[in-house]
């Protein structure tokens, strides 16, 4: 079996030194509709931020102003395009539910709420290639969620690939249709991002509460990675 890495391209903590990503990889899950418990965390995250965030402006918080500024950094207009977080805090600041989707996406939900950290999953299912989070050469193909036309990102784009397909552009910004987490999901890799002032600790405390909820709900067995400047890569084979 060809052994498949999992790599952060040093281009990445050239910009952003203190960077870390926690990945949980799960396998063996069994995924499917939220039980009553888990939509119920879902609801207990968003009335919690939203008591966290009051009256202030999303985009001003220091979780949120950090993904503002490191889009700066990388070319992209924060006000256009979003990072994921952002436009999540803004939707349930506003008063509005999270649609649950399934288990699986809704456990990472429930944890980006909770902390303010980005945290989503990626099937692995169907992935036979390396994946990595670099800058893009402008050549890769991104198919967005709910559309079938193919778009390229612009050279120097920090993007999720696995080989030439986009699985994320735009660092946090939008998922492909590739590597959804589906239903019918056995196995999948989950990313935490931390930047400052997110702590490499509290993204290793995200990791093992990842780890809880999915085991509570969906069972699985996990394997757990820190990848950052000193341990950029991890196989996703050795399990």
């Amino acid at each position: 079996m060809k052994e498949i890495f999992y790599t952060i391209a040093d281009e990445v903590f050239s910009v952003f030194p203190d960077y870390v990503r926690g990945v949980v990889v799960a396998r063996d899950v069994r995924n499917g509709p939220s039980t009553d418990e888990l939509t119920a965390l879902l609801r207990e995250a968003e009335a919690s931020l939203r008591e966290t965030l009051g009256s202030g402006n999303p985009a001003e918080h220091p979780r949120i102003a950090s993904w503002r500024e490191a889009f700066r950094k990388t070319g992209v207009k924060p006000a256009e395009f979003r990072s994921s977080i952002e436009a999540m805090a803004r939707r349930v600041a506003k008063g509005q539910e999270l649609p649950s989707i399934n288990a699986l996406v809704d456990i990472g939900n429930v944890l980006s709420l909770r902390h303010l950290v980005p945290t989503g999953g990626h099937s692995l299912d169907e992935v036979t290639e390396d994946i990595a989070l670099l800058a893009a050469t402008g050549d890769e193909v991104f198919v967005p969620f709910g559309e079938t036309e193919e778009e390229h990102p612009f050279p120097g784009e920090f993007i999720f690939t696995e080989g030439k397909k986009v699985l994320t552009r735009r660092w946090s910004w939008r998922q492909a249709n590739h590597t959804l987490t589906l239903p019918e999901t056995k196995s999948i890799e989950f990313n935490v991002d931390g930047l400052p002032p997110v702590e490499r600790s509290e993204v290793e405390t995200i990791c093992g509460e990842l780890e809880e909820l999915v085991g509570r709900f969906c069972g699985g067995t996990f394997r757990r990675e820190i990848l950052c400047a000193s341990q950029p890569r991890m196989s996703l084979s050795q399990f």
